[in-house]
């Protein structure tokens, strides 16, 4: 029942613990608890896989509207007009810069008399 391999003496069978008897009926049903979570877990993946899509189709849909409305202000510069928008972001961006302007004087007010004030 012994043998020799390699000088060492090797008994036969398996090493290790032995398995206990394990109930079929348990392990079937373990079988398919796994195998439901599995599916719930694919089932979940890919709705959140649906929802990526859709949200990224969306964007791209608000992007390419964008991209239309710029190429309409492009075309209307080219016929000399300046559209509506662009006057509205300029006369705003200068409203923005007169803003600035006076909170950057009243900064400088405000540190001047902070200084002379010991």
């Amino acid at each position: 029942p012994f043998q020799v391999v390699g000088g060492k003496v090797k008994k036969p069978g398996k090493r290790g613990r032995k398995p206990a008897k394990i109930d079929l009926k348990a392990k079937l049903e373990r079988s398919r608890q796994s195998a439901r979570e599995c599916r719930a877990r694919k089932k979940l993946r890919y709705q959140y896989l649906e929802e990526l899509v859709s949200s990224r189709e969306r964007a791209i849909c608000a992007l390419r509207e964008e991209l239309e409305m710029y190429k309409q202000w492009c075309m209307a510069m080219d016929q000399g007009k300046i559209p509506s928008e662009i006057k509205a972001l300029l006369t705003g961006e200068e409203q923005g810069k007169a803003q600035q302007n006076s909170t950057k004087l009243a900064k400088a007010v405000k540190t001047e008399a902070n200084s002379s004030n010991p």
